[in-house]
């Protein structure tokens, strides 16, 4: 009996050790899952930290390489500045080059300019006289020199009268010269004007004849205070004759007869008187001379009719100073000064437009010049 309460004791005993290693074995059992969830936690937490800490370092990286490409970048454009500089200034270096050369060049340019121009002009002061005539019949003429050639318009009397007060203007008591290479004459009140500007001029106006005067040309001529003329320069006078100037009637025709008339008389009584005799009788020499009337003769036999004072051998033009002649072409609107081919094939010049009280008294006997 005792040895089964023994035995049931030692069983009791062997159930409680038992349960209490059971116990034991699940108390082991859930420290050590602790553990190792604390492990894994651990593990999981050194985890996160060593991404963290590999992607901060990924970061890093990326953020130095940035920074060194940024710098890099700087560096680049820096030395490209650089670059840029030296290659700006080379070019300016050479653009400064280039102007010192182009100046040199643009200076000896304009030097080399200056001598031809220069060489064209002659290193002489025109000559002044007052009496211009040399003991050899050489005539000097200065600076003061107006030119009449071609028909007398109203144009050519404003541009020499213009000239004979300004030449007054720069000094009183210097002769002005007239020269007249060719005129055939022209407008009775243009010439008026020249003859008028002539006796109000306080320097005396002296008109020189190279070649030929008619008409009115050849009335100014006569009427100078003091004339030249080379010895077979020609000279010729006449009667006006009338041009008309778009249609007319009798009675308009008459009136204008009676205009050249006044006009003929006021032109002719001063060169009659000149050459000693009547209206009346200058006008039969003429028809005397020729058929139409026109009577020319060479200067050197004018100067005996005293149509001309002074014959002369040579001429000093001392206002001729440079060998450049520059043509000034005006443009007008009419066909005035131009020379143009008529319907039948013929050269002819129209000649501008008078006033009614003017009349044309010029040298025309092939028509060449015409009146629209």
């Amino acid at each position: 009996m005792k040895y089964k309460i023994y035995i049931l004791n030692i069983l009791l005993l062997g159930n409680l050790e038992a349960s209490s290693l059971i116990s034991l074995n699940d108390v082991n059992k859930s420290s050590l899952k602790l553990e190792k969830l604390k492990l894994e936690s651990k593990i999981l937490e050194a985890e996160f930290k060593l991404k963290e800490l590999t992607q901060k370092n990924k970061k890093y990286k990326e953020i130095t390489l940035y920074q060194n490409n940024i710098k890099k970048l700087k560096n680049d454009a820096e030395l490209a500045e650089i670059k840029a500089n030296k290659v700006t200034h080379e070019i300016n270096v050479k653009k400064a080059k280039w102007e010192l050369k182009k100046e040199k060049l643009e200076s000896e340019l304009s030097i080399f300019k200056m001598k031809e121009e220069l060489s064209h002009y002659v290193d002489k002061k025109p000559i002044y006289l007052d009496n211009p005539l040399k003991k050899d019949n050489t005539l000097i003429i200065s600076d003061r020199r107006i030119s009449l050639n071609g028909a007398i318009t109203e144009k050519t009397a404003i541009n020499i009268t213009n000239k004979i007060n300004y030449y007054n203007n720069k000094d009183k008591d210097k002769p002005i010269f007239l020269v007249i290479d060719s005129s055939p004459g022209g407008s009775v009140m243009a010439g008026y004007l020249i003859i008028k500007a002539m006796e109000s001029s306080h320097a005396p106006v002296y008109v020189v004849l190279k070649s030929f005067a008619a008409s009115m040309a050849a009335i100014i001529v006569t009427l100078a205070d003091k004339s030249f003329a080379y010895s077979h320069a020609t000279m010729l006078h006449h009667q006006p004759s009338m041009y008309q100037q778009g249609n007319s009637n009798l009675t308009e025709q008459k009136e204008s007869y009676k205009n050249l008339e006044k006009w003929w008389k006021y032109l002719a009584t001063p060169i009659a008187k000149k050459m000693g005799i009547t209206i009346d009788e200058l006008q039969k020499k003429m028809y005397e001379k020729s058929s139409k009337g026109d009577w020319s003769e060479f200067a050197v036999d004018a100067q005996k009719l005293h149509w001309v004072q002074n014959i002369v051998t040579k001429i000093e033009d001392t206002s001729v100073v440079t060998d450049i002649i520059e043509e000034k072409e005006e443009k007008s609107k009419n066909l005035t000064d131009i020379e143009t081919i008529s319907k039948g094939g013929k050269p002819i010049q129209y000649l501008p437009h008078l006033t009614p009280t003017d009349v044309y008294f010029i040298y025309n006997p092939d028509g060449y010049y015409q009146s629209k």
